[in-house]
């Protein structure tokens, strides 16, 4: 059993200049005292660091406190725009990416369509992308964060297979790290996402949280005890391609049957082109050129209240909720959040996947499982790469 290592004056620096930063960043406001309470560290270290963190310009002084018969103590803040973040979403029909302050809040965003281009194509629009983000922001740029649909070596920063875009044992964040010169994390979108919810999600005090994301793909990040969890192969959450049909449509990823297949919106698009056919369908009109038909059209024919597409909304819920089941009945996560373009079908998907997920698991721990939809919209994602920044570089978040 090999012993345990003493941390160096140089680690026990930088944990303490996060702790300061992470006490004051997540109270608001906050004096050299009230620091030193909250993390048992001495007075003087406090001041310090805040020193330190003040000549970086990370923080500042903000006002004092109100007098109770004492001198006013001096409160210390997070200057939110001190730092930008470049957050990217690969996981779409387009590429998406935004500089994002610390606080979260979007400063600018570009999006390039992808227009079916892979491989060295794709990785050119991933330069453009960065590029134009970087010209955008008024600040120092602390690094950048990707959500990228597949299998991700986290540690490494490598793409280890995203079928979708033709990257294969693609050493992403070597090539933009030495191409920009700042640090770059990837990760699953699924996961980023989750990541994103955590962070800046109506969530207070919940520390065990699901996201479900449905969109080209299917797939869940998982937080446990306030951690992303990422599975020994960084695979977690992997359930898109979890086989729900037997004898089912084939899948990109080589199976049949996957929970894509029926669950994601290219195939509840596919399905949708089918039922265009019929005169009755609200989408015949476009069945002679079913090319045309896209998540949007087929959302508006859902909330008319076309019967078919209804129906198949259902149908996707309910395998989805198959997925869920799985979820609460392994995890006992009580949080569940449905994100990505899937989530906008709302209740009729959601109503659909928790009476599924209900009649699958344990009547205790069903009840008592709260599924909705994500608030965050489209912008799930990119706050999730910010995030993957503040967590492993600034210690922030996580």
């Amino acid at each position: 059993m090999s012993k345990r290592r003493k941390a160096t004056r140089k680690q026990t620096k930088k944990h303490n200049r996060r702790l300061v930063l992470k006490t004051i960043y997540d109270a608001g406001e906050i004096s050299r005292a009230g620091v030193a309470r909250v993390t048992d560290l001495t007075r003087p270290t406090v001041s310090a660091i805040a020193a330190e963190l003040m000549a970086d310009g990370l923080i500042q002084e903000v006002g004092r406190t109100l007098s109770s018969g004492g001198k006013p103590a001096t409160l210390l803040g997070v200057i939110a725009d001190s730092r930008h973040l470049v957050g990217l979403d690969l996981a779409n029909s387009e590429f998406r990416g935004a500089v994002i302050n610390l606080r979260g809040e979007i400063r600018h965003r570009f999006s390039i369509p992808i227009q079916d281009q892979d491989g060295e194509a794709a990785l050119a629009l991933v330069y453009q992308l960065v590029d134009e983000l970087n010209a955008s922001a008024d600040g120092p740029i602390l690094g950048i964060g990707i959500g990228a649909p597949g299998l991700m070596d986290v540690d490494q920063g490598v793409v280890r297979a995203a079928v979708n875009l033709d990257w294969r044992d693609l050493p992403l964040g070597d090539i933009l790290i030495e191409r920009y010169g700042v640090p770059v994390y990837i990760a699953n979108d699924s996961q980023v996402a989750a990541l994103g919810e955590f962070t800046f999600g109506q969530h207070d005090d919940i520390q065990n949280l699901a996201v479900l994301k449905v969109g080209r793909g299917v797939g869940a990040g998982i937080i446990l005890d306030g951690v992303l969890y990422y599975g020994d192969g960084y695979g977690a959450g992997e359930i898109g391609h979890f086989k729900v049909v037997e004898k089912g449509d084939l899948c990109r990823c080589g199976h049949f049957g996957c929970l894509e297949t029926i669950a994601s919106t290219q195939a509840i698009v596919r399905q949708a082109k089918i039922t265009a056919n019929s005169p009755a369908s609200l989408l015949h009109r476009f069945a002679a050129a079913s090319e045309k038909i896209t998540t949007e059209i087929v959302l508006d024919a859902v909330k008319a209240g076309d019967a078919a597409l209804v129906d198949i909304i259902a149908n996707a819920g309910r395998y989805l909720g198959f997925a869920v089941a799985g979820l609460v009945s392994i995890l006992n996560i009580e949080t569940v959040v449905v994100a990505g373009s899937g989530a906008r079908f709302g209740s009729v998907l959601l109503e659909s996947l928790k009476q599924e997920m209900q009649r699958r698991s344990l009547s205790q721990l069903a009840q008592n499982t709260h599924v909705s939809a994500s608030a965050l919209g489209d912008d799930i994602v990119i706050l999730g790469a910010a995030a993957l920044l503040l967590h492993n570089e600034l210690g922030l978040v996580g």
